[in-house]
């Protein structure tokens, strides 16, 4: 990934040209240093969008550019000391008790050895740009510079399965399909349908779209989705197709009998649909393994295979093998145009038609290429950008399954650089792995990856990144899954072929420790750990500048400790379903450290308090975490927490002051049994609040009054917490209380007679209410309809509400009205 050193360079210059950077810099006597530093750095950078575009037919710029970024890391991790120091600084002068106050002022006289030797690191950091810096003559850079954008023309994505309308050419496909799934062969009890193509072909749509058709919808009792691992593990398929039929399945399970007698218990008697998506496994012994499994079903079920393989269709013996071609040329034209013109626009530029049909010729009739393409070009109109698409290089490279890599790889190298970046970055994740937004968007915040759009206009980093996620979405490399929106939060994935392009440009700095690592390069920046600690030490000396590590099952703490005490560059730690009762100390010393995971560990029973010396810290999951005991007492000093997600045992959270809190955005309080009080001090606190989620808090009888001081809360959820109130909490006048609330969803709150009056302070800003399952729920109130912004209300399971209020046929904005009885 050395093609990232422009966005590393502008991230570093935002900082070194900061006035509280500044400030910083010249308490420490280093401020002479630094600006030769930002001077070397904005030299180079001229001539870094240049490099990154030469370097792939260049071997020895490619090195350059690589020797320039790691001096880079090097330096954003001295500029991040000083970042540290300041924040120390400001959380013992405002928290800290007399003691700490004199300690730090004593620690301030004797602190010259400290800023000798970080003078001296910076030092060599400018030696070697500068060497770095004379070197770049040799590559006859020209100078460029590049306008960060995001597109604002983002279109909206349906949060449906499948959109028919974005389809095309495949109705003859569907409907072959379709007469194999309703008259399978009679001789068969279980019957197999093979869908096989290239990758990007669309077979996974077209599975989608028969699966989602209502006369196969009537036609099956079951109708289950689940997309199988490599690895084709029989067993984790089983609880994969456990949860998709809606079971709830033991994430530890592993007793094969209870999920085999389950699985038989949930097919009894059922004429079921199951779809397999993506299948590679060619073991006909694995494949007998699940059939003989899934044999339980009445006459007529059909499991549906997508593969690329035609030896994995003959492998399974299906009745019926559909081999899905690419689209024709008039159905690839119409699909290019649908996703790189608005509807009817394409005849305003008859220009660029002549261009679309050449990009179109070198697609092949792939959709995925055809809509990354088309996504690219949306919204531009300027004849010199199709042209750089059409006549591009990249054409020219050895072509990879039927043409796609190549179309991605364009896609990919159009990118703004900030984007670049983001979408780099998930070369992190496994094939099939399921995005969330706000997690993902999180992990980009702690790495840098979010940058302001304009200097004049303040946007919070989480909205920035939510753009980020919709543009990738709008060229394919997202594509949004088939999971609800809950608590702000979607699912996605990536294709395949997008994945595959995602390693082959992120290689050089992700690495997973596993038992089969045979050797690891020292540019790996970024881990992934399944295996013991003795593996971690293995190649930790070879390691000097890791950033992230996750790790994939449940880590014995000696590796979490090795791992703390070696990479002291950790900008991010995930460590869930560990099963460890203390978290090490030690992890107090990782000043750099972003964003820390610890969800479902269900021992951890405290946390050190050395983890409040994280005060860089900006996201903290503890959520499933049911058996902590308590939050630390310094939990104040985490001065630049945004998102906190808390399970735990106690009856009070932050007894000890949150005034430390007010940077933070998101709030979920989760598996809270005991829980009666969330603020002891009622004001001054959360003041950015963006969203507050209550979810299992089951003692928890009323919202805080600190309700009526959170004038950013935006978005309010409350599930399954049997004893509260709403009534209360707001206080005061409620017209008066001038709340932002844009989202309202509760859930599963028996006391719940009638809506509370405090909502009327979020009249101008209310757009979705959605009340579900609160049996006592009698009435609306008749002033529901002055909520002047109320797009849409949901209604569910709700049956002692007999009407609706009169008024609510003049709700001019009310677009979607959801009313759904218990069954």
């Amino acid at each position: 990934m050395a093609d990232l050193a422009s966005s590393l360079a502008s991230s570093l210059l935002k900082k070194l040209g900061s006035l509280v950077y500044q400030e910083l810099y010249l308490a420490w006597g280093v401020q002479s240093d630094l600006h030769k530093l930002e001077s070397t750095i904005s030299i180079l950078k001229t001539v870094l969008l240049d490099a990154e575009d030469k370097q792939a037919n260049n071997p020895m710029l490619s090195i350059w550019l690589g020797w320039l970024k790691n001096i880079l890391y090097v330096a954003e991790d001295v500029v991040d000391e000083l970042e540290y120091e300041a924040l120390r600084k400001q959380a013992i002068t405002t928290y800290g008790s007399a003691m700490a106050k004199v300690c730090h002022f004593f620690c301030s006289f004797m602190a010259l050895s400290s800023r000798l030797k970080l003078a001296h690191k910076i030092k060599d950091i400018r030696e070697s740009l500068d060497e770095i810096n004379a070197d770049k003559v040799q590559f006859n850079l020209t100078e460029r510079h590049e306008e960060v954008h995001v597109n604002p023309l983002w279109r909206e994505k349906t949060h449906s399965f499948i959109d028919p309308s974005t389809v095309f050419g495949r109705d003859g496909d569907k409907e072959e399909i379709k007469k194999s799934l309703m008259h399978p062969n009679p001789t068969r009890n279980l019957n197999i349908i093979a869908i096989v193509g290239l990758g990007g072909m669309g077979k996974t749509t077209l599975a989608k779209v028969v699966y989602n058709d209502e006369s196969v919808v009537k036609h099956f009792q079951l109708r289950m989705w689940v997309c199988v691992p490599e690895n084709f593990d029989v067993t984790r398929l089983v609880k994969d197709i456990l949860k998709s039929a809606g079971g709830r399945v033991d994430k530890n399970s592993s007793n094969e009998d209870t999920l085999q007698t389950s699985l038989r218990e949930l097919l009894k008697d059922k004429r079921f649909l199951l779809v397999l998506d993506d299948v590679w496994n060619e073991n006909r012994n694995k494949w007998t393994e699940l059939r003989d499994l899934l044999n339980g079903g009445s006459h007529g079920s059909v499991i549906v295979v997508t593969t690329r393989s035609h030896r994995v269709s003959s492998v399974l013996d299906p009745v019926y093998t559909h081999s899905v071609e690419g689209l024709s040329k008039e159905e690839s034209l119409s699909l290019f145009v649908k996703c790189a013109f608005k509807e009817g626009e394409d005849k305003l530029y008859p220009n660029l038609l002549p261009i679309a049909d050449e990009i179109v010729k070198k697609c092949k009739g792939v959709p995925l290429a055809l809509k990354s393409l088309g996504g690219l070009l949306y919204s531009k109109v300027d004849e010199s950008e199709w042209e750089l698409v059409r006549g591009n290089e990249i054409w020219e490279l050895e072509e990879n399954e039927g043409g796609i890599l190549p179309a991605l790889q364009l896609s990919y190298n159009q990118m703004p650089i900030h984007l670049k970046r983001c979408f780099a970055y998930c070369v992190n994740f496994p094939k099939d792995y399921d995005f969330s937004n706000i997690l993902l968007i999180e992990q980009w915040v702690a790495h840098g990856l979010i940058i302001q759009m304009s200097p004049n206009k303040k946007q919070e980093l989480e909205d920035i990144g939510e753009l980020y996620i919709k543009e990738l979405m709008s060229i394919c490399f997202f594509q949004l899954d088939l999971q609800e929106n809950h608590f702000g939060m979607y699912s996605f994935k990536m294709h395949d072929l997008v994945h595959d392009l995602v390693l082959s440009i992120g290689h050089e700095e992700w690495s997973e420790i596993d038992s089969d690592n045979k050797d690891m390069a020292s540019t790996v920046r970024h881990l992934s750990i399944s295996s013991s600690s003795q593996q971690v030490s293995k190649f930790s000396n070879k390691l000097t500048n890791v950033r992230s590590i996750m790790y994939r099952n449940e880590p014995h703490v000696s590796s979490v400790e090795a791992c703390i005490s070696r990479f002291k560059s950790l900008r991010l730690l995930t460590i869930p379903y560990s099963d460890f009762e203390n978290l090490p100390s030690s992890i107090g010393t990782q000043k750099h450290l972003r964003y820390l995971g610890l969800s479902l560990n269900q021992s951890i029973k405290k946390l050190p308090n050395s983890i409040c010396k994280l005060h860089n810290l900006q996201t903290l999951l503890l959520d499933g975490c049911r058996d902590l005991e308590r939050l630390p007492k310094d939990m104040r000093n985490m001065i630049n927490l945004r998102f906190l997600t808390i399970s735990t045992k106690d009856t009070c959270l932050f007894v000890n002051g949150v005034c430390c809190f007010n940077s933070l955005q998101i709030l979920w309080v989760v598996e809270c049994p005991r829980l009666e009080c969330l603020l002891p001090q009622m004001d001054r606190c959360l003041t950015n609040l963006r969203m507050l989620v209550f979810v299992e808090c089951e003692s928890l009888t009323s919202l805080p009054p600190i309700i009526k001081h959170l004038k950013a809360l935006e978005s309010l959820y409350i599930c399954d917490c049997e004893e509260i109130d709403l009534t209360g909490g707001g206080g005061g006048d409620a017209q008066d209380l001038n709340l932002r609330l844009q989202i309202l969803y509760i859930t599963n709150l028996p006391k719940l007679e009638i809506l509370p009056e405090w909502l009327l302070g979020s009249a101008n800003t209310l757009k979705h209410l959605h009340i579900e399952q609160c049996e006592n729920l009698k009435a609306l109130p008749e002033w529901l309809p002055t909520l002047k912004s109320l797009q849409t209300l949901e209604i569910i399971e709700c049956n002692e509400l007999s009407s609706l209020p009169e008024g609510i046929r003049h709700m001019k904005t009310l677009r979607k009205l959801v009313i759904i009885p218990e069954l």
